[in-house]
């Protein structure tokens, strides 16, 4: 007699449900000047807009939108600026595409006018550790994704240590799940992220990668953000906008691992790359 099928893993995202039982790609839509890759090509409403889109045509089940660069040495965005960025493009898109719209952003004021104007899901580097962040988040409705981060990003890659990185990320990932389940969060609102490139070097990210299952274990879906990152640069030696081969064979080398969001500038490819992933798992 053969197993029952295993239960659809659903992401509860305000008003849309997104079912993360195959792994699906969230769209990066960087509405900054600085991005580390694709700064300033965005900056316009119309151009994010068209992007948006885009992605959304090749397959993204959610678009990832953000206003203020994380990638190291990134100078600090304050509130009113980073919603000038975001918000006219999230209200828009929300009415474009029925793709989950993600708000990138660690502030407790702007996910509240995010989820107001559409956001269905909060992605946060700090993991909701701002005063005010846990709480802004919880009653917006949305799903948050708990990203780890050593130090922060103008100063994250200036000599991180662990112990054990990947034990560490674990317990750092399973205490903010927990907290968050103790002010209300349902677990059908939750996705972790153990920040590849967040505070790590190149053999930190390698040993995350190795060892990705013991995240999966864990319970929580996972998302990972390894697309055009540095540790691409140092093993091929390729600008950003040359790493579309590495980083479609992380996202599958991720998705085999059990990740169940891949966050991608290259949406097409990383979409059929998945589907290949799918498909041989699908036949076992």
């Amino acid at each position: 007699m053969s197993a029952p099928p295993a239960p659809p893993v659903l992401l509860r995202c305000a008003d849309k449900t997104v079912d993360l039982s195959q792994p699906v790609v969230m769209g990066v839509l960087n509405v900054t000047p600085d991005s580390f890759s694709d700064g300033g090509r965005f900056l316009s409403v119309e151009a994010a807009l068209e992007q948006g889109a885009r992605m959304a045509d090749e397959g993204a089940a959610f678009i990832d939108v953000g206003g203020e660069s994380t990638r190291p040495g990134a100078a600090a965005v304050d509130v009113d600026e980073e919603a000038r960025r975001v918000l006219p493009v999230i209200e828009r898109l929300r009415t474009l595409t029925s793709a989950v719209i993600s708000v990138d952003t660690s502030k407790p004021q702007l996910m509240r006018s995010a989820a107001a104007a559409g956001a269905g899901l909060i992605n946060d580097v700090r993991a909701l550790r701002e005063a005010g962040a846990l709480d802004a988040a919880l009653q917006s409705g949305c799903a948050v994704c708990l990203m780890h981060m050593q130090g922060e990003p103008r100063t994250m890659q200036h000599s991180p240590r662990y112990d054990d990185v990947v034990n560490e990320i674990r317990a750092f990932l399973a205490a903010r799940t927990r907290a968050c389940r103790d002010a209300g969060f349902a677990a059908e609102r939750m996705v972790v992220d153990p920040g590849f490139g967040f505070g790590k070097t190149l053999e930190h990210n390698l040993q995350l990668l190795r060892r990705l299952p013991e995240l999966v274990a864990d319970g929580s879906p996972v998302l990972v953000g390894l697309s055009r990152k540095s540790m691409l640069g140092t093993l091929t030696h390729r600008q950003a906008d040359e790493r579309l081969a590495g980083s479609v064979a992380l996202a599958v080398i991720a998705a085999q691992a059990g990740a169940r969001i891949i966050r991608a500038h290259d949406v097409a490819a990383t979409v059929d790359a998945l589907k290949v992933v799918v498909a041989l798992h699908r036949g076992g």
